[in-house]
């Protein structure tokens, strides 16, 4: 009898040899992980310290801020409706090829951008990639990864989008004592590369060379993570759910019209909503304006960004660590309520004096906000999201509320520069604090609990809260 599938058999003289090179691939695959996940966090976050300079470099006015701030923002929407589209066709590696060779022309032409509206479209084009890499590399990595490291992998890679925030605000800061604000975009090419190159070593994903009757390339991926004796099953397994799967696409519009699933999409799609309208990428793309209206020196502010960076990381491991003990439930309420409160008393910080003491206010309760908001909602909405939809319209229903998250984030990008100007930064707070009441509203009467419910039991669940009888068999 052979190992139980996933584990790595240590006895005999071969399986060292073996287990060292499975070792090796999965180094390859955690660093796709590293890497794709970084670039999707330092493109997002580095505009925050390039802005300033860029500002006055360009003439912007506070709706130029918002066009090029957003601009990658619904390059993204549309990169996310591409992406999984054009990883069935080309392949789960070939479309992260196209999407590090994105990320690499994109970051040069930002950099070298002569104007705004080159700027503009510069950005447009690299949210593509950004858009495409927050679809296909979890997918690749949920794929690709031995069983055992799954689950792992695919939420290391959320912590390295915000790593990758950290990174882009710490080079921000280093940079910006020479206002070097071409280098800080043009930065992201050197990650870039390295993904383009790394993956020339990686293979597909079983699933994807059996989608294409390319079995033998399949079992040679599965033996280098698994015993040998195990391929076998596991490829019979993987044939079979990608043919359930098939069947559950061809019959997920239709499903759809189910007034119990109807009801679940705009739930979901309420949820991505949710987490942008609360105002999350205000703070992390204009951090440093924020605090610059409170007197703080330009290059003052954009270090003082890195204690948002660092506080983003430290809550998202702890979020990832606390929401199967909590529930996901108990933890969005919690957020939302922790940052009702942050935007609250931020608000109102904007209408005390400016002082120094007041700048570091201001910037303590950006933080306290960002940690509530990164452990808490953030992590609970996107697994949520990838938990509460039926198998036969996931894809479909998932791909509809990450559309939603972008398109929601850009608003809110564009938006925000020109909030500021009209009823300034304190009411402009306020207004975020009133959306989190009504998110708060929202999550207690429609959010779904999915904590220690198997994907089989859940969607009877799910049918019972939406007040239809569940199927029985």
């Amino acid at each position: 009898m052979g190992a139980p599938t996933g584990q790595l058999v240590s006895a005999g003289p071969g399986e060292g040899g073996r287990a060292r090179r499975a070792g090796r691939f999965i180094v390859g695959i955690a660093a796709v992980a590293a890497l794709g996940g970084a670039l999707f966090g330092y493109d997002t976050g580095v505009i925050s310290g390039a802005l300033p300079f860029m500002e006055g470099h360009f003439g912007l006015t506070s709706l130029g801020e918002g066009v090029i701030t957003s601009a990658l923002l619904i390059g993204a929407a549309f990169g996310s409706l591409i992406g999984g589209r054009m990883s069935d066709a080309l392949g789960r590696r070939n479309s992260l090829l196209w999407a590090g060779a994105v990320f690499i022309g994109g970051a040069l032409a930002v950099a070298l951008a002569p104007d705004v509206p080159f700027m503009t479209v510069a950005r447009f084009v690299l949210g593509l990639a950004v858009g495409s890499a927050s679809v296909i590399t979890p997918l690749y990595l949920s794929e690709i990864a031995p069983p055992h490291i799954r689950g792992r992998l695919v939420s290391f890679n959320s912590l390295m989008i915000v790593s990758g925030q950290l990174l882009a605000y710490l080079l921000n800061a280093f940079l910006a004592q020479w206002a070097a604000w071409r280098w800080m975009l043009g930065l992201a090419a050197l990650p870039a590369v390295a993904l383009f190159v790394g993956l020339f070593f990686l293979p597909d994903t079983p699933r994807w060379y059996l989608s294409k009757g390319r079995q033998d390339e399949a079992a040679g991926v599965l033996r280098r993570t698994l015993p040998a004796g195990d391929v076998p099953a596991e490829l019979a397994r993987i044939d079979q759910a990608r043919g359930l799967e098939a069947d559950a696409r061809r019959d997920g519009r239709q499903q759809l019209r189910t007034p119990w699933i109807r009801r679940l999409l705009l739930v979901g799609i309420g949820l991505a909503a949710v987490q942008q309208i609360t105002g999350v990428n205000a703070v992390v793309y204009f951090a440093p304006k924020i605090l610059a209206s409170t007197g703080l020196g330009t290059g003052a502010s954009i270090t003082a960004t890195i204690a948002i960076g660092v506080i983003s990381v430290l809550a998202t491991a702890l979020g990832m660590s606390l929401i199967d003990r909590v529930g996901r439930r108990p933890l969005l309420l919690t957020g939302l309520a922790g940052m009702t409160v942050s935007l609250a008393l931020l608000g109102a910080a904007f209408h005390l004096p400016h002082s120094p003491a007041v700048s570091i206010l201001v910037l303590g309760l950006m933080v306290l906000y960002m940690a509530f908001m990164q452990g808490t909602l953030n992590t609970g909405v996107w697994l949520l999201l990838a938990e509460m939809f039926p198998l036969r319209v996931r894809g479909l229903a998932m791909g509809a509320a990450v559309f939603m998250m972008w398109l929601v984030n850009f608003a809110v990008a564009l938006a925000f520069p020109l909030l500021l100007d009209a009823v300034g930064a304190g009411t402009t707070f306020w207004f975020f604090g009133a959306m989190c009441v009504l998110s708060l509203v929202f999550c207690r009467r429609y959010a779904p609990e999915t904590k220690g419910l198997a994907l089989e039991d859940l969607e009877d669940e799910l049918r019972k809260a939406a007040g239809h009888a569940p199927v029985t068999s």
